[in-house]
């Protein structure tokens, strides 16, 4: 069992002190989320709260996912990282393939891709993008991604993106690998097609009925004896050995975690305005992310 530890929300200032903590820890990597920006009017329904509302703040960082990854990764020696997600329907796909070749290059290689369509109108409305057509082409993008990053000069015509020939550089030596997020049933087609899936905030049942459906979905797709598939999952649920063992025995290969948010210290400020009350010192984060390692990783 691999174990990715989640940073969203953190401070930015304190992002790289925590790749050094993480990767000193002994977990495998980081995954970093995204979004450009929050609208002052925002109608599209949060997916992971029961009223459909955000959890965190309009000034809450979202710092760029390749920046971070490319400066976290400049300080590390073993993390991998990876989006969980990124909102790739609100960009170009050659603006995707650059940032991440070059992330993936300066990394040496400890750099995946996780995508998936993403569920906030709003982003794709301001970023000029359709968001109807989001699925579609998505699933276009990861071809044209997965031809610009073999080198030399490459075309595309397909139904939402058309380039004659073009080359990107600099792309790296080794595959980079693609992730899909998401649980409906295009989501996880998408998925099993693919090198891996992101399943996110789950109760255990839950998350382990999602990986017996990709099961299906992959022996259809021919990727179930894939042997460097990633099945990742975030449970909804107290860190627990047994538990992931379980998880373990269904076939997920990494759990994403988030031990900081256990840490003591909440912040009184954020208690006021309702925000999540996660500890703001780096001291404490610290202390979470090493019991967490000492109590769970450790023993697995």
């Amino acid at each position: 069992m691999k174990f990715w530890q989640a940073v969203a929300f953190l401070d930015t200032d304190q992002l790289l002190d925590i790749a050094r903590i993480t990767d000193e820890a002994g977990f495998d990597g980081i995954m970093v989320s995204d979004h450009v920006f929050y609208p002052e009017k925002l109608s599209s329904p949060y997916p992971y709260s029961p009223d459909g509302k955000p959890i965190w703040a309009p000034s809450t960082p979202w710092p760029d996912p390749w920046v971070l990854i490319s400066a976290m990764a400049a300080v590390t020696s073993r993390l991998h990282f990876t989006t969980n997600i990124y909102v790739a329907p609100a960009r170009h796909p050659l603006a995707i393939a650059k940032a991440v070749s070059t992330a993936a290059v300066l990394s040496h290689g400890r750099v995946a891709l996780g995508v998936a369509a993403g569920w906030m109108r709003e982003e794709c409305d301001v970023m000029g993008t359709d968001f109807d057509t989001r699925g579609a082409r998505i699933d276009e993008m990861i071809e044209i991604l997965r031809r610009l990053w073999q080198g030399g000069m490459q075309e595309f015509d397909g139904e939402h993106y058309d380039f004659a020939p073009l080359e990107i550089s600099p792309v790296p030596d080794t595959k980079i690998p693609i992730y899909a997020g998401g649980d409906s049933n295009p989501a996880l087609r998408r998925a099993a097609r693919v090198d891996g899936w992101i399943g996110n905030a789950y109760q255990p049942d839950e998350a382990l009925r999602h990986v017996q459906r990709l099961a299906g979905l992959r022996k259809a797709a021919g990727t179930l004896d894939a042997p460097d598939y990633e099945v990742v999952v975030a449970l909804l649920a107290p860190p627990d050995v047994d538990m992931y063992r379980r998880m373990e025995d269904a076939g997920v290969t990494s759990m994403l975690c988030a031990p900081w948010m256990f840490a003591p210290e909440p912040s009184e400020d954020r208690k006021a305005t309702g925000e999540a009350a996660y500890a703001t010192s780096l001291a404490a984060k610290r202390g979470a992310i090493e019991e967490f390692a000492e109590s769970i990783i450790a023993k697995m």
